[in-house]
């Protein structure tokens, strides 16, 4: 997928893309939660500590807006809304993955630090 020879210029703006819909501490966060099962809005947000419903309600609107994420409304009574991840999400599934696992990593070299 990378140039050969590579072009920094394409490389920095690709990497600020990718930055730009990820960017922020709730993102990544919200969609392990919408893949882990948390449809609905208020099981989104008992599962991520500390988010503030107006700040999961702006994400959920900026990720719907950037296809990583379905809203659903049920015509029900009351009304249900879910949120879903798209094919679009689960494509850099493996690349969160591998944040998690660096993650880990990192926390036990920190407490294994001298």
């Amino acid at each position: 997928m990378l140039s050969n020879p590579r072009n920094q210029d394409e490389e920095i703006q690709a990497l600020q893309d990718t930055l730009y819909v990820l960017s922020g501490k709730w993102k990544i966060p919200i969609i392990n939660s919408i893949c882990n099962g948390n449809r609905r809005f208020r099981d989104i947000e008992r599962s991520i500590p500390g988010i503030t419903t107006r700040m999961l309600s702006k994400e959920l609107k900026e990720m719907s807006a950037n296809q990583l994420i379905k809203r659903t409304v049920v015509d029900d009574t009351p009304v249900i809304i879910e949120y879903s991840p798209t094919d679009y999400c689960h494509s850099f599934g493996s690349i969160i993955l591998e944040m998690i696992k660096w993650g880990k990593a990192h926390r036990q070299r920190l407490r294994e630090k001298p």
